[in-house]
């Protein structure tokens, strides 16, 4: 038997009301100069934008009367989408790295280990610091922690990081986790 999935189609959400999508009376209406005209009948709005060749839209729809603006629609829409897009690209992007330790790491490895972890946190990123205990290991959890410890204290020894737990050492069924953060 043959399922059929249908696409639902997207109806584009428009942000702005224009022209005829105003439904209020009276609207307080700014031109295309950004000068005050002041309550306007909607009608009259309408016609002053298409003697302009622009289009009347709804600025400010919860203001009473609704703010209006004669402005060119798809300018605006793209003025706003360029706006949004480069507020998205500022945010901070903040990933987390994960570093494993084992029971039996040697010191080499430790600290090769901990040069990784520099990198990560000097380029903002946080660090989880994972010890997972195998068979009989999980009877030394105070050597487990003490590993991590010295890990820690390792980072912390190093210059140009200010280091934080945002997340202190737990352990959950020979689990030892701890996460990692560089504050500046």
């Amino acid at each position: 038997m043959r399922i059929k999935f249908h696409r639902t189609e997207r109806k584009e959400v428009s942000i702005f009301k224009s022209n005829s999508q105003i439904k209020a009376l009276e609207v307080f209406l700014i031109d295309e100069n950004d000068e005050v005209i002041g309550k306007i009948a909607t009608e009259k709005a309408i016609q002053l934008a298409k003697d302009a060749d622009l289009d009347l839209v709804e600025v400010n729809p919860k203001a009473n009367p609704p703010v209006v603006k004669i402005v060119n629609l798809g300018q605006l829409k793209y003025e706003r989408e360029k706006q949004a897009h480069r507020q998205k690209m500022q945010q901070k992007k903040t990933e987390t790295k994960n570093i494993r330790l084992s029971f039996r790491i040697s010191k080499h490895d430790l600290e090769m280990r901990a040069a990784q972890a520099e990198k990560f946190l000097a380029k903002d990123n946080k660090i989880k610091v994972e010890l997972i205990l195998r068979g009989r290991e999980r009877q030394h959890l105070q050597k487990a922690s003490e590993i991590i410890k010295n890990f820690v204290t390792a980072l912390q020894a190093r210059e140009g990081l200010n280091i934080e737990e945002e997340q202190t050492l737990t352990n959950q069924g020979g689990r030892f986790t701890i996460i990692l953060v560089n504050k500046k």
